[in-house]
C-alpha cells in the first residue's frame, strides 16, 4: 500500500493543479494577513473560503482521479496485490497531497508574519486541522461514489449534488426546519443536525473558539453551552473522525466486492 501511496501521492504532487491549489493558498494567506491588522478577521474569511472550496476541490479531485487511473488500477488488479492496499494507497495519496497543500499553503504566510507569537495560533491551528478534515472526508465520500459509478458523467454529477447539498441546500433545509418548528424544543435537533454535516459541524467550532457565536443566531447559546466545553470539543473532534472513517470503511467494503 504504501508503494501505491507513494506513487498517487507524487504523481498528484507533479500536477500544475497540486502547484495552483497551494499558490492559491499561498497568496491568499500573504493577502489577508497583510492587508488585515485583526488575525480574527483573517482567520474567519479563510473560514468562509475553506468551507465550501475545501470540499468541493477534494470532492472534484478524488473524482477525477479515481477515473483518469482506472486503467492503471486495473492493471495493478491483475498483479499478486491487495484490493484494498491499492484503493486505500490512491485514497491517501489524493487526499494527503491535497492537505499538504493547503496546510503548506496557509501555514507559509503565517509563520511568516508572526503568528506563532501570538494567541491567535490556536485559532489557525483549528482552520487547518478542520481543513484537513474536510479534505480526507470529501476525497473518501469522492472515492465512494465512482467506485459505485461505472459512468464517468452521472459520477461527476453525483459528486457535484452531494457537495451541492452539504455545502448549500442541508443549511437551507436547516433553517426552515428551526423555523417551522420553533415552538418545540429544538436544542438536541440542532446538536444532532450540526452534526450530520462535517461542513457546519467544522463551521461551528471555528466560529465557538473565535467566541463569535452570536453569527450563529439564537442557536448560538446552545452551541456555546456544548461545543464551547471541553468534552463538546473532544465530541466534535471525534466526529469528524467518525465521519472520515465510514467512507474508507465503505471503500474497502466496495473495493472487495466490486467486479472490475
Amino acid at each position: 500500500m504504501l508503494k501505491i501511496l507513494k506513487y498517487s501521492f507524487y504523481d498528484l504532487m507533479r500536477s500544475r493543479w497540486s502547484y495552483v491549489y497551494f499558490i492559491f493558498y499561498l497568496l491568499l494567506g500573504f493577502v489577508l494577513l497583510f492587508l488585515n491588522n485583526d488575525v480574527s478577521k483573517a482567520v474567519i474569511t479563510l473560514m468562509n473560503i475553506i468551507i465550501v472550496l475545501v470540499p468541493l476541490i477534494a470532492t472534484i479531485f478524488g473524482v477525477m482521479y479515481y477515473y483518469n487511473s482506472k486503467e492503471f488500477t486495473e492493471l495493478l488488479l491483475a498483479q499478486p496485490v491487495k484490493r484494498t492496499s491499492i484503493f486505500l494507497g490512491q485514497y491517501l495519496g489524493v487526499s494527503g497531497s491535497l492537505a499538504m497543500s493547503l496546510v503548506l499553503g496557509l501555514g507559509i504566510p503565517f509563520m511568516l508574519y508572526g503568528l506563532l507569537r501570538s494567541n491567535a495560533i490556536w485559532d489557525f491551528s483549528l482552520l487547518l486541522v478542520t481543513g484537513a478534515f474536510l479534505t480526507f472526508i470529501f476525497t473518501a465520500l469522492a472515492f465512494n461514489i465512482a467506485l459505485s459509478n461505472e459512468n464517468k458523467i452521472k459520477g461527476f454529477g453525483y459528486a457535484v449534488l452531494l457537495w451541492l447539498f452539504l455545502a448549500v441546500v442541508y443549511d437551507g433545509l436547516f433553517l426552515i426546519s428551526l423555523i417551522v418548528f420553533e415552538e418545540y424544543p429544538l436544542d438536541n435537533f440542532s446538536l444532532i443536525a450540526t452534526m450530520l454535516n462535517p461542513i457546519d459541524l467544522s463551521r461551528t467550532l471555528i466560529l465557538l473558539k473565535l467566541d463569535i457565536s452570536a453569527l450563529l443566531g439564537y442557536t448560538g447559546a446552545i452551541f456555546k453551552k456544548f461545543f464551547g466545553t471541553q468534552m463538546g470539543f473532544l465530541v466534535s473532534m471525534a466526529i469528524l473522525v467518525v465521519w472520515t472513517l465510514l467512507p474508507i470503511f465503505r471503500i474497502v467494503h466496495k473495493a472487495k466486492r466490486k467486479d472490475f
